[in-house]
């Protein structure tokens, strides 16, 4: 899909940023929340489903309390969060209603996605609310949330619920018109970069962290955002919130910010929960022959390709498969627990029964529940 094809899609992600909805920490900025608002009533108009995600209830939190920092306790992230969620809510519900049109609040886990039936029934009151006209405004349960189910960054959850509604677009909006080829701050003669793929290497040496200190997002967590979007075949839009008629003029084509190309072939829809997963419990490190295998002929994983194992896992859940080097190649929920796969690790299925004392599944992780990286 080119910037042309934009206006062509029927369901459009948006997220934005804390810096922006919170006029840099200031307090909530209505006058711009209204304009965004505007702009998606209009993509409504025009028959597009829209999502949104919006970062800022522990700025605007951190706003109502006068704190200067961003609070290090997790306690009192979630206070803050709290009573920022109240403001954003009722911000965004008045002005949706101006043009007619209904809100609805979804608060969101990572354990509310890493589970496959709360994935599924999350997905179903998405896709129910949509049915109705309804635009989600979805937020990381911050309030009740712990630091092992965080998604970390709300650009993460953006691209997870593009993969859940099956976006066709996913527009970022943020504080910096885009990606640039070198950090701006620094550098006064950086380029923005205009378009490029996701699988770019040159992404992960441009990409930095967060410049406001507001969210917990920056450029890295953005480019990792469309990577995850582009496994449900998703575009990805990284573009200043502060340019007039954004939303619309990305969706009209208009060349703004920085087109991130997912030019891979889309995953089937359980393979993309697998990628979208960051809770990972353990993983396995692979001899070569069992790499090239995986990669080359995209078969299941067997216990005599393993070297060793990290971590204590069970069976059913996420391990990440890696090579020599440590590097991630696979993922995929194992049919051993750590215990069991570290005796039958280099040994073949026929050995499974002698070892263990009795023998499940021939395969450590089947096909179906593998997805390559």
């Amino acid at each position: 899909m080119g910037r042309s094809e934009f206006s062509q899609a029927c369901r459009v992600v948006v997220k934005i940023g804390s810096s922006l909805l919170t006029d840099g920490g200031r307090g909530l900025n209505l006058q711009a929340i209204a304009g965004w608002v505007s702009q998606m009533a209009a993509l409504k108009r025009q028959g597009v489903d829209v999502v949104l995600v919006s970062s800022g209830s522990v700025a605007e939190g951190m706003s109502r309390l006068k704190l200067k920092t961003r609070p290090k306790t997790l306690h009192e992230l979630q206070a803050a969060a709290s009573i920022g969620q109240m403001g954003l809510v009722r911000s965004f519900e008045d002005e949706f209603q101006i043009h007619d049109l209904l809100a609805a609040q979804v608060l969101l886990t990572h354990d509310d996605l890493s589970n496959r039936r709360r994935y599924l029934n999350a997905r179903s009151t998405l896709l129910t609310l949509l049915s109705f006209g309804v635009v989600p405004v979805i937020n990381e349960n911050d309030a009740v949330a712990t630091e092992e189910i965080r998604f970390g960054d709300n650009d993460t959850l953006g691209a997870l619920v593009a993969n859940l509604v099956e976006a066709d677009l996913l527009i970022l909006l943020t504080d910096q018109l885009g990606l640039f080829d070198a950090n701006p701050t620094l550098h006064p003669n950086a380029k923005l970069i205009s378009s490029i793929s996701v699988n770019d290497s040159k992404l992960d040496e441009v990409a930095g962290g967060s410049i406001s200190g507001l969210g917990r997002g920056g450029m890295f967590t953005k480019v990792r955002a469309a990577r995850l979007a582009a496994r449900s075949g998703a575009p990805t839009v990284i573009v200043s919130g502060k340019i007039e008629n954004v939303i619309t003029s990305v969706f009209q084509g208009e060349d703004l910010g920085t087109y991130l190309i997912p030019n891979i072939e889309p995953l089937a829809a359980r393979k993309q929960w697998l990628a979208g997963q960051l809770q990972l419990k353990g993983s396995v490190t692979l001899d070569d022959g069992a790499v090239k295998i995986l990669q080359g002929a995209g078969k299941s994983l067997l216990s005599v390709g393993v070297k060793s194992i990290q971590g204590s896992f069970q069976r059913g859940d996420l391990v990440s498969c890696l090579d020599s080097n440590g590097t991630e190649i696979a993922r995929g929920l194992i049919n051993y627990g750590a215990e069991e796969t570290s005796i039958i690790a280099g040994k073949s299925s026929s050995e499974f029964e002698a070892l263990l004392g009795y023998a499940d599944e021939d395969e450590l992780i089947h096909r179906d529940n593998m997805v390559l990286i």
